[in-house]
C-alpha cells in the first residue's frame, strides 16, 4: 500500500470528497462550473495537496477566452498559483513530507536549465489539473516549499507573477546596486518586479497611469515614478532620469504597445524583457523597433523550479510580502474572475478555501 493510500485509510476517507471548478474554454464566465472531486490517490513520486488558497493571472483569462498560445483542455481544473498542505504521498517521494506547506511549479517538468518547447507545453491549470479545487495532485518534482513568514494568501501569489518577475531580473545575470531597472505596467508582475529589484539593490523607475498608483509604487520601493498620462513621451523622461544613458534592465509587462518606448529607454547593452503571452498583435510594426541599438530583447516564460526556489530563499531572507488586492471565498470564484478582468486590481486577486 502506498503512503497516499495509507493516509486515506487513516481518517481521511470520511471527508475525501471535495469540490473542483472546471473550465470549458471559449464560453466566457459561463464556462466555469463546479463538480464533485474525489480525493486523488497519488502514484509513485506524486503528492496530494489540500488547497488553502489560489490566485488569478492574466493567463487564466486568456485560457478562458482561447487567446493563450496553447488551448486549455476542456474540463480542466484551472489556475496555476496556489498553496496548501501535503496530505498524501505516493511511493518514493523524498521532496515533501506529510504536513508540509507547499506550492507548485508553473510547468510540470521544467526543473532547471533551459526551457524546451516540449517542457513549455505541460502546464498546471491548462492541460494538467490546477489549483481551483479542494485537492491538487502534483508530481514530486513540481513541489516547492513556501517562505514560512507568508500567509496562505501571500504564498498563493508566487508561482506565476512572482517568479516571472524574478527570472526577468536575475537571468542571464542578476541586476544589482549599479543598475537601474525600469518597470512598465502596474499589474502583479510589475509590482513584484519593483519588490524584487529593490531586494537586489537596484534603482527602480516605474511607469504608471495615476497619482494614486504612483504613490503606492513608491511605497513598494520605486525610486522614481513617471505618469504616462501626464508624460506621454515617458521614454524621454526615463532618459532624463538616467543622464541620457537609459536603464540596464526593462521589465515590460504590457507588450507590443509599449515595446518601442521600452527599447528607447534602454541603455547600450541593456536588456528589455517582455513578460507574458500576448494575443496576436494588430497594426503596423516599425521598420526598426530596435532603433539601431545593440539591445538584448528577451521574451521569457516564467521560470524553472530552481529559479522558484532561489526566489523563495531571497523572499524569506528579506521578508518580502506580495501585494494582495482582494480575497474571495471559494464559492465566489466566478466573481473573482470577473473582478480580475474588469476591476483594475492593484495586486493579486486570491481565492481561499475553507
Amino acid at each position: 500500500m502506498s503512503e497516499g493510500q495509507k493516509a486515506m485509510s487513516e481518517g481521511q476517507k470520511q471527508n475525501a470528497n471535495g469540490v473542483a471548478y472546471q473550465l470549458e474554454p471559449l464560453r466566457g464566465f459561463d464556462g466555469l462550473s463546479t463538480r464533485v472531486q474525489e480525493m486523488p490517490v497519488p502514484g509513485p513520486h506524486q503528492v496530494v495537496v489540500r488547497v488553502r488558497a489560489t490566485s488569478l493571472n492574466r493567463r487564466d483569462i486568456m485560457l478562458m477566452e482561447g487567446t493563450y498560445p496553447m488551448p486549455a483542455r476542456p474540463g480542466v481544473v484551472p489556475l496555476v498559483d496556489g498553496v496548501g498542505e501535503v496530505i498524501a504521498r505516493g511511493s518514493g517521494v523524498t521532496r515533501a513530507a506529510l504536513g508540509d506547506r507547499v506550492t507548485g511549479t508553473y510547468y510540470v517538468a521544467w526543473n532547471d536549465g533551459p526551457q524546451t518547447q516540449a517542457l513549455g507545453q505541460e502546464q498546471y491549470g491548462a492541460n494538467h489539473e490546477g489549483w481551483l479545487a479542494t485537492y491538487v495532485l502534483l508530481d514530486e518534482d513540481s513541489v516547492v516549499h513556501v517562505p514560512p513568514h507568508l500567509t496562505d494568501e501571500e504564498a498563493a501569489a508566487l508561482t506565476c507573477a512572482g517568479l516571472v518577475a524574478w527570472a526577468a531580473l536575475t537571468k542571464p545575470l542578476p541586476v544589482g546596486p549599479a543598475d537601474t531597472v525600469l518597470t512598465v505596467g502596474s499589474g502583479p508582475v510589475g509590482l513584484f518586479a519593483i519588490q524584487h529589484a529593490t531586494m537586489l539593490g537596484a534603482r527602480v523607475i516605474s511607469i504608471t497611469s495615476s497619482p494614486e498608483k504612483a504613490e503606492r509604487l513608491r511605497k513598494l520601493g520605486a525610486d522614481e515614478v513617471v505618469n504616462r498620462k501626464q508624460t506621454p513621451e515617458w521614454e524621454q523622461a526615463v532618459l532624463d532620469l538616467t543622464d541620457g544613458l537609459g536603464v540596464q534592465r526593462v521589465v515590460d509587462a504590457v507588450g507590443h504597445l509599449t515595446l518601442p518606448k521600452s527599447l528607447a529607454a534602454t541603455a547600450y547593452n541593456g536588456d528589455v524583457v517582455l513578460i507574458g503571452a500576448f494575443p496576436a498583435e494588430r497594426g503596423q510594426e516599425s521598420a526598426d523597433p530596435l532603433g539601431g541599438k545593440y539591445v538584448g530583447l528577451r521574451r521569457i516564460a516564467v521560470g524553472s523550479r530552481a529559479d522558484f526556489e532561489s526566489m523563495n530563499r531571497t523572499i524569506a531572507e528579506h521578508g518580502l510580502r506580495p501585494v494582495i488586492d482582494r480575497v474571495y471565498p471559494f464559492e465566489q470564484a466566478v466573481d473573482a474572475y470577473r473582478y480580475f478582468e474588469t476591476g483594475d486590481p492593484f495586486g493579486k486577486v486570491v481565492i481561499t478555501l475553507p
